[in-house]
């Protein structure tokens, strides 16, 4: 009896530890790590914006279309591999062309292009311009770091490079080896947001997988998308075009908050640069002498 009450006891604590354990993890990690790749993953990260999901739609259309057709092909390869073996056809035939076939072969594919093109463009189109912008951030890339620049908030600015390799040895819960940067991104949850791309160097590439966003930015030229992600947290991405030696270590980090955490954000970020809104300024100074 009194063993079986040790037993309880012990194993009471047990899930006791853990479930303190569990607590403690999930208090440190309060934004949760969302889009990055995992151990054999075979699909997308996730569609984690409006263009991502449509991306996404796409691609499944895609994927059935390239099935049937090589289906098709399959079975045509089969049945003329049985239907003219040499031992059922021992004399070749001398047929050169054939008019049904040939519009056929040319009709199909076209319709079948029609079909692809249709929704392509329509995506195209869709993820181009940001309609009723809440904000605009402009993304600059370097070698080998990105800038951040936010000109609707006071025109203040961050420099996101990869963590240091002294600090990489330590990494937090949400900070993923070869990922985490020194200065993320931050945008509000849920809200329109314009990217203006360009480079100051060399060719560049923004790219954040579940944000279904690819803007190569060239120096000289500005490249225009949008994101808008409703689910507050962490999300990755990396730099896609070869820009150099160090091109491998240009991780792309955007941390998606709510409304009153981006604000108190940009107001410390406006204030450490030394930003100060006109009527703060005025607020400040003394009253004039009477």
């Amino acid at each position: 009896m009194i063993g079986k009450r040790c037993l309880v006891i012990l194993f009471g604590a047990l899930l006791a530890g853990l479930g303190f354990a569990c607590g403690a993890q999930a208090q440190q990690q309060k934004t949760p790590i969302i889009g990055i790749p995992h151990d054999w993953q075979m699909g997308f990260a996730g569609p984690y914006t409006p263009v991502m999901a449509k991306l996404e739609s796409l691609h499944d259309l895609l994927l059935v279309i390239i099935t049937l057709i090589s289906i098709f092909v399959l079975a045509l390869l089969l049945y003329v591999v049985w239907r003219f073996h040499a031992s059922r056809h021992p004399t070749p035939t001398t047929t050169t062309h054939n008019t049904v076939l040939e519009i056929a072969w040319t009709i199909i594919p076209i319709l079948i292009l029609v079909v692809i093109a249709i929704p392509s463009f329509r995506l195209l189109y869709f993820g181009d311009k940001a309609q009723d912008a809440a904000m605009t951030i402009k993304v600059t890339g370097h070698q080998w770091y990105w800038t951040y620049e936010y000109p609707d908030q006071g025109n203040f600015a961050v420099d996101s490079r990869i963590l240091p390799e002294a600090d990489r040895v330590k990494l937090k819960p949400d900070q993923p080896r070869q990922l985490a940067v020194d200065e993320e991104m931050v945008i509000p949850a849920n809200a329109v947001v314009r990217i203006i791309g360009t480079a100051a160097d060399s060719m560049h590439g923004w790219t954040v997988w579940g944000f279904g966003i690819k803007k190569t930015v060239i120096p000289g030229r500005l490249n225009e998308g949008w994101i808008q992600v409703p689910k507050e947290g962490i999300y990755f991405g990396q730099c896609s075009q070869i820009c150099g030696n160090a091109h491998a270590y240009m991780p792309i980090a955007v941390r998606v908050v709510s409304k009153d955490e981006f604000d108190k954000w940009a107001a410390e970020k406006k204030k450490a640069a030394g930003l100060m809104p006109a009527t703060s300024v005025a607020s400040a100074a003394p009253p004039a002498n009477r």
